[in-house]
């Protein structure tokens, strides 16, 4: 098998690539680069291609996938409540502020 031949990867893990590298072009990322990253993601997460024989290999552990909702939510159990308030009230009136731009 050729190196780079994507035959050895799951339906599930080409999706998964695919809109990790459509991402990447969103912001700006050359199209090549943006499948490069796209395709090291996935290998990090779910260790590289798995269909073959039976079982088809190790589940997915979805473990950098996981990590965002763990450190914004320490941030914000970190302040205090006169911090938070403050902060709904400021995000409250740039929505304000967007909406009626907006209209």
């Amino acid at each position: 098998m050729p190196r780079g031949d994507k035959s050895k990867y799951t339906d599930k893990q080409d999706r998964k690539a695919d809109h990790i590298a459509e991402s990447y072009e969103d912001r700006g990322v050359p199209e090549k680069e943006a499948e490069r990253r796209a395709w090291a993601t996935v290998n990090k997460e779910s260790g590289g291609g798995n269909k073959s024989g039976s079982g088809r290999g190790k589940a997915d552990t979805h473990v950098s996938a996981k990590k965002g909702g763990k450190t914004g939510g320490a941030a914000s159990a970190h302040r205090t409540a006169a911090e938070r308030s403050t902060s709904a009230k400021k995000a409250a009136a740039t929505r304000k502020r967007n909406a009626e731009a907006r209209a």
